[in-house]
C-alpha cells in the first residue's frame, strides 16, 4: 500500500512541475510582449516610420504564433494577414482602420503617415484580446 501511495504522489509531484514550468514560460513570454510594447509605445513612431510598423507587425505575428497553429498564421503576409487579424479580435481596424499601414507599411522605406497611437492602442487591444490577460499599458 505504501508503495502505490509513494507511486501516486511521485506522480502528482511530476504533474504539478510540469503545469508550473509551462505556467512560467507563458508568463515569460507575456512579459517579453507587455516589455517590447511599452519599448514601442516610447519610440518616436515618425522619425522611424518603416521600423515601427516593422516592429509593430512582427510583434503581432510573434503573438498569434503563440495563440494560433502556426500552418494557419505563418503564411499570410498583405491583405490575408489584415483579415486574420480583425477574424481574431480586430473588429475590421486592421483591414478599415489604422492598422491597414501594416500591408505596405514594413516594407516602404520612404517617409510616411503611421497613425502610430490609434496602431498602438490597436495592437494593445488585439493582443488583449489573444492572450486573455490584460495589457498593462494604459492608453
Amino acid at each position: 500500500g505504501w508503495w502505490l501511495l509513494a507511486v501516486l504522489l511521485l506522480i502528482i509531484v511530476v504533474f504539478i512541475g510540469y503545469w508550473l514550468t509551462c505556467r512560467y514560460r507563458r508568463y515569460r513570454q507575456y512579459q517579453q510582449i507587455l516589455t517590447e510594447l511599452q519599448h514601442l509605445d516610447s519610440t518616436d513612431a515618425n522619425s522611424q516610420s518603416s521600423e515601427f510598423t516593422t516592429a509593430i507587425s512582427t510583434l503581432l505575428r510573434r503573438v498569434a504564433l503563440i495563440r494560433y497553429p502556426r500552418h494557419q498564421v505563418a503564411s499570410l503576409s498583405g491583405a490575408a494577414w489584415l483579415n486574420f487579424l480583425d477574424e481574431t479580435g480586430g473588429g475590421g481596424e486592421f483591414s478599415h482602420g489604422a492598422g491597414r499601414i501594416l500591408e505596405h507599411g514594413p516594407y516602404v522605406r520612404h517617409r510616411q503617415d503611421v497613425p502610430a497611437e490609434q496602431l498602438l492602442k490597436l495592437t494593445h487591444t488585439w493582443i488583449k484580446k489573444n492572450l486573455g490577460r490584460p495589457v498593462d499599458i494604459e492608453r
